[in-house]
């Protein structure tokens, strides 16, 4: 729980960073959005697609979380790995999109810098269960002993 707090608050303002960077993207990306992708319209802004980062990372956040109580410590590293892995593969995958995509690449190098934190963020919160220990569980004493 010490470390937790802290970390979520990171992500918070990391979440912040690529909002804004998203929301930079060139004139033709805006105008794209504006008239054929109607439903990226909130990357515009900084402060929405920084939530929408934010919130997907939190839930991705739960999900580890629970992994990490629910399994054996030995199969929750496993879980958390192959999600790294998953989170690794997302990276290259987007960064390929954008360069043999001709529409994604208009958006230029702010947006899809942007777009890498988000993956960044997610092998971050990987890297954060990898390197947490299981919750040690209290014993069920009798009443009045400690």
């Amino acid at each position: 729980m010490k470390r937790t707090v802290p970390f979520l608050l990171f992500l918070a303002a990391y979440s912040a960073v690529s909002g804004l960077l998203m929301s930079k993207m060139s004139f033709i990306g805006r105008v794209g959005i504006n008239l054929m992708h109607k439903d990226y319209k909130f990357l515009k802004t900084w402060w929405k697609g920084g939530l929408v980062v934010y919130a997907a990372l939190l839930a991705l956040f739960l999900i580890h979380t629970i992994l990490h109580r629910i399994l054996p410590l030995g199969v929750a590293r496993v879980m958390h790995f192959l999600l790294l892995a998953a989170a690794g593969y997302g990276l290259y995958f987007t960064y390929n999109d954008f360069q043999d995509d001709f529409s994604h690449h208009l958006l230029k190098s702010n947006f899809h810098l942007g777009a890498y934190l988000f993956w960044i963020g997610w092998m971050l919160v990987c890297v954060f269960f990898l390197s947490r220990r299981k919750p040690v569980k209290a014993m069920n004493l009798p009443k009045g002993q400690l």
